[in-house]
């Protein structure tokens, strides 16, 4: 794949490819031309020393001094430097190129008055996959993300760090060694390269693929516990759903039923009613619950597609008016509840999966599996901590639940005296989906024991094909040894996808 980069919207799909290097980009034909007119404008207001934030004003509570032509261009550097304040552990490298990605988008768009030679650089980071070092905390989400971005924006023009195999390396040595040369900032291209969302966007892009995945992997987890347990298939029948059309409802019920569809060990109790009349809500809710989730999800994909083709510059330019106007674009606002939302919601995936887990651990309510899945229980302790673990994870994204986008705290003398917190939001995120992948790992290690606990009974060709996804990265539990190292190998298949590959088209 080749991603384009002229200013034109991009899709979330394209962001995860470039981010995970499946995909290059490049600069599209028509790039100068569309971004000639508001850099003219720039030029003519620093000429007849006119007003114009961030051009020839300071910025935020210091909107109000004038800065004289000549020190426009230190202006530009002086800000970069000084919003270089961000702290704590380095981005990861799929997060720095989102943002390397989207930052040379926004400013393609003809907006923002920079010329075409800042994105043809960051375009040609990303090809050099040459990333610069961005610690991960220091913003508030409005005027967009300014610390994380002067981080970024600083190897740019020399200074700062770039990451190089896990270790921060001046930014000067590694462009001499790339033999180009530091970019020299003309008026208005500091404020631009700081100015946005984009990064809290490309938290919220890759959380998308994650999320998506974790949604199946909940589906694919509640199928085997069902088989584990002896539950019913019928609350999945696609009738029920029918009478209250929640898409991610529908489709969380249709992909359970499907991958239990054909299973024996359902076959072996289905006409049996005094084994069990109804099940507990977190095998027989689970539609309702995981498709809220689903939906949810695809609410903030709307969101971050939308902002895909935003300006989010500030201030903008609007070339064919002859006008600059400082606005608030940047404000991330409708990003942050999506982050939030999305948070919540991950964290129900993980509740009711933590929720079945235990029900296939308690021999009161697990109809016959042993104790724990211990083959000698009491010898052994089995499962027994991995549902500890499960519930700590949980507890855990409870509390990340908490909204950041309520949290506002006003910045630069209170110029700034709302912000949206969505750098934070998608911070949170990030940790509950971590959580979750590792919640839904213990459910599809224990729900794979309790299922072969079933023999000579089988399950589903469906269900059986996860079973056999875990097999590939645990083997059965035979007696007592670490459980950590189970969870983290299961994991890692969500994470990469094996589990969303094995339930195919369903």
């Amino acid at each position: 794949m080749v991603v384009i980069i002229d200013g034109s919207p991009l899709t979330i799909d394209e962001v995860v490819a470039v981010a995970f290097r499946k995909a290059t980009a490049e600069i599209g034909p028509d790039l100068a031309s569309r971004m000639a007119p508001a850099r003219t404008l720039v030029e003519h207001i620093i000429e007849n020393d006119e007003v114009a934030y961030g051009i020839t004003t300071g910025f935020g509570a210091l909107s109000y001094t004038r800065i004289p032509a000549d020190q426009a261009i230190e202006l530009q550097y002086d800000l970069v430097r000084s919003h270089a304040s961000g702290v704590g552990d380095l981005l990861k490298r799929p997060t720095v190129r989102a943002m390397l990605l989207l930052r040379s988008r926004t400013l393609a768009q003809g907006h923002s008055g920079v010329r075409p030679v800042i994105v043809e650089r960051l375009i040609e980071l990303l090809r050099r996959d040459l990333l610069p070092a961005i610690p991960d905390r220091g913003s508030v989400g409005a005027s967009g993300d300014l610390a994380p971005f002067a981080h970024l924006a600083l190897p740019l023009i020399g200074e700062g760090f770039f990451l190089v195999e896990g270790e921060r390396v001046p930014a000067g040595d590694v462009l001499a060694a790339e033999g180009l040369d530091p970019i020299q900032l003309e008026p208005k291209e500091g404020l631009s390269l700081l100015n946005g969302t984009e990064g809290m966007l490309a938290q919220g892009c890759l959380a998308v693929g994650r999320a998506r995945q974790l949604a199946d992997a909940a589906d694919a987890a509640c199928a085997l516990s069902v088989e584990a347990l002896m539950g019913s298939s019928r609350p999945f029948e696609a009738r029920i759903h029918q009478l209250r059309p929640h898409p991610g409802q529908i489709r969380s019920a249709a992909v359970i039923e499907g991958l239990l569809s054909g299973s024996a060990i359902g076959a072996s109790h289905r006409d049996d009613f005094s084994h069990r009349v109804q099940d507990a809500y977190s095998l027989r809710c689970a539609p309702q619950v995981h498709g809220s989730v689903r939906d949810t999800i695809e609410h903030a994909a709307t969101v971050f597609e939308r902002e895909l083709g935003s300006v989010v510059d500030n201030p903008i330019i609007f070339a064919d008016d002859g006008d600059v106007v400082s606005a608030g674009n940047f404000h991330g606002q409708p990003l942050a509840f999506a982050l939030d939302f999305m948070a919540i919601a991950i964290t129900e995936l993980g509740s009711i999966s933590e929720r079945r887990t235990d029900r296939i651990l308690d021999p009161e309510r697990s109809y016959g599996l042993s104790p724990f899945l211990a083959n000698r229980p009491g010898v052994d302790s089995g499962y027994m901590l991995a549902q500890y673990t499960a519930a700590a994870l949980v507890a855990e994204n409870r509390v990340l639940s908490h909204p950041a986008s309520v949290e506002s705290i006003p910045t630069s003398g209170s110029q700034e005296d709302h912000v949206s917190m969505g750098w934070g939001a998608g911070r949170k995120l990030n940790d509950v989906i971590r959580n979750t992948t590792n919640v839904l790992a213990v459910e599809l290690v224990c729900a794979a024991q309790g299922c072969e606990q079933r023999a000579p009974l089988e399950p589903a060709p469906g269900t059986a094909a996860i079973l056999d996804v875990v097999r590939s990265g645990v083997p059965p539990l035979v007696q007592d040894r670490p459980v950590g190292a189970d969870i983290e190998a299961v994991a890692e298949l969500i994470e990469e996808g094996a589990i969303s590959a094995a339930m195919g088209e369903r």
